[in-house]
């Protein structure tokens, strides 16, 4: 049974979860909308450690929400998953965090749009079908009432994340789902983590870096 500690740092949501052959046996998160991450991540992965009653030394591997995202929550997050790669020997497994986002509503018909916040009418995203395989690949992209028409002329599409608050003012639209306080969490992450350790699908350690998507975005 693999135990693999997951840490989700893209967002606002400071997210800590230990999963255990693919299931969450402990979480830790802070949904605020403030950036937590530098004070609460390392409290988080110690209270989450406690909880399951298992000591660090006895982890599998470290997986890591890889973006797109926060800029500096991104770093704060891959730093803290290679520090405790490099402590413990263990592999490092990086998670889509949009793909992990998508996941949240998988089984549902039609197109999931999972879209996180960048700045002003901009957001990161990609589409999946339910069944959670991308039929598009990630991007940043400006908003505009036509965005995503292709998929809305064909069936039911269901937007999630922190950026479809200001799609839905300008989308006029009526097979859509909008779910805009849904948020990456580490709890998401468990399965496709589990999947990658059992493939050895792993990051290097030393080289790994976080999917920023841009050069830089500040939060």
């Amino acid at each position: 049974m693999a135990k693999i500690l997951c840490l989700e740092t893209a967002t606002t949501n400071c997210s800590v979860a230990l999963s255990v052959d693919g299931s969450v046996i402990a979480l830790k998160e802070d949904r605020s909308a403030q950036y937590s991450h530098a004070e609460k991540l390392h409290p988080f992965i110690e209270e989450v450690m406690k909880e399951a009653q298992m000591e660090l030394s006895e982890l599998d591997a470290i997986a890591v929400s890889k973006g797109p995202g926060s800029y500096t929550g991104l770093r704060i997050g891959v730093s803290a998953a290679k520090g405790l790669c490099f402590a413990l020997d263990i592999p490092l497994i990086s998670v889509s965090t949009l793909g992990s986002m998508a996941s949240q509503l998988m089984g549902r018909s039609g197109f999931i749009v999972p879209m996180i916040d960048a700045r002003r009418m901009e957001v990161y995203s990609a589409v999946f079908d339910s069944e959670g395989t991308q039929l598009r690949e990630t991007k940043a992209e400006v908003l505009t009432e036509d965005s995503f028409s292709e998929y809305l002329e064909k069936g039911h599409v269901s937007f999630l994340g922190n950026g479809v608050a200001k799609f839905r003012e300008i989308l006029n639209a009526a097979n859509v789902e909008f779910y805009p306080d849904a948020m990456p969490s580490a709890s998401d992450m468990a399965e496709m983590a589990e999947a990658r350790y059992k493939k050895s699908d792993t990051e290097d350690v030393a080289y790994f870096e976080p999917y920023y998507l841009k050069d830089f975005i500040s939060g």
